[in-house]
């Protein structure tokens, strides 16, 4: 074998040497970004089984898809170009955007409290919102067409905070980390999401079909159980969508130099914290949430009427049908 072929060989093989050692260095890095995102990934997690609560079984999985499907286009075709181009050219407007779309989450979960609280006027507002649907292909897709555009806010967050933990420097690694944590985390919530919704038909199975009194006895419970706790995570993603809008205002207030607001929950967060420290950790975060919460709600409340009286008349402006040629 020639000197030249082996000194070829002894490059490739360094080559794929470096290739691996950046594999390994994307996916430690996609790791511990992912960790750091874990907060919204769980917020993600509660909201989702709320849009397909009240389809057909078999319309469940199918629809929990098309929303996996519209993360991951929200993910890598929007989110990660353009936290790629912002961080690199306008820095500046990550924030403000990102409070827009923190907004946009206290405004739907304050929509859903004002349903449950005053369903009739809720009622009202919505139709003069956004028009419900007659058939039940339009009504799904727009519980997948909302369902998606709840997504695109987390999911903002998700690789805002993923995006923060990754080393500055080279964009090609950067890409390529967020594009890994994309599709982790992707198929983490809406794997768990597919578990969820598709527990009470596994409960029915083994009720009918289990081999042991006791395997009967379980799968009968789980069937029983899920409808409550189907409501209690429809009421946990509500509250997700609250406090997590809340917090994303507190701390964009913060970036513009407005620190108050977080310092108050803060000094909450640690007083609760010192006050029972064996459940300090938890209280305190729950503290801090309840109170991101607070605002959140308030916002929100806000925020209906202005969306019925002063953006709906706008959207029915785009809405409305050209009429037809003659």
């Amino acid at each position: 074998m020639s000197v030249g072929l082996l000194a070829l060989l002894d490059d490739v093989a360094a080559i794929a040497k470096v290739a691996a050692a950046s594999l390994d260095d994307i996916a430690g890095q996609a790791m511990k970004a992912g960790a750091k995102a874990a907060g919204a990934v769980i917020d993600d997690a509660a909201v989702t089984p709320r849009y397909v609560h009240g389809f057909a079984p078999e319309r469940e999985l199918p629809i929990v898809g098309k929303i996996a499907l519209g993360s991951i286009k929200n993910k890598l075709i929007f989110l990660l170009p353009a936290a790629l181009i912002l961080s690199l050219f306008l820095p500046w407007l990550i924030n403000p955007l990102l409070m827009i779309g923190g907004a946009y989450l206290c405004y739907e979960g304050a929509e859903k409290v004002y349903a449950t609280l005053f369903p009739h006027s809720a009622a009202h507002h919505e139709a003069k919102v956004e028009p419900s649907a007659a058939h039940a292909e339009k009504l799904e897709a727009e519980k997948v067409a909302g369902a998606i555009k709840t997504d695109f806010i987390l999911s903002a967050e998700i690789m805002t905070i993923a995006l923060a933990a990754i080393p500055a420097g080279n964009i090609v690694n950067q890409a390529l980390v967020l594009a890994v944590v994309a599709f982790g985390i992707t198929g983490v919530v809406y794997g768990g999401v597919a578990l969820i919704v598709k527990a009470d038909d596994f409960g029915l199975y083994i009720a009918k079909n289990g081999r042991t009194a006791w395997g009967r006895a379980l799968g009968r419970g789980i069937v029983k159980a899920m409808p409550g706790f189907m409501r209690t995570l429809s009421a946990v993603g509500t509250a997700a969508m609250i406090w997590v809008g809340g917090g994303i205002l507190i701390h964009g207030l913060a970036g513009f130099g407005l620190h108050d607001p977080e310092h108050w929950i803060e000094d909450a967060a640690h007083a609760v914290q010192a006050a029972i420290p064996a459940l300090g950790g938890i209280l305190g975060w729950l503290s801090a949430a309840t109170l991101s919460g607070v605002l959140g709600l308030v916002v929100g409340f806000i925020l209906i009427p202005v969306a019925e009286f002063a953006i709906a008349p706008v959207l029915g402006l785009f809405r409305k049908e050209k009429p037809a040629a003659r």
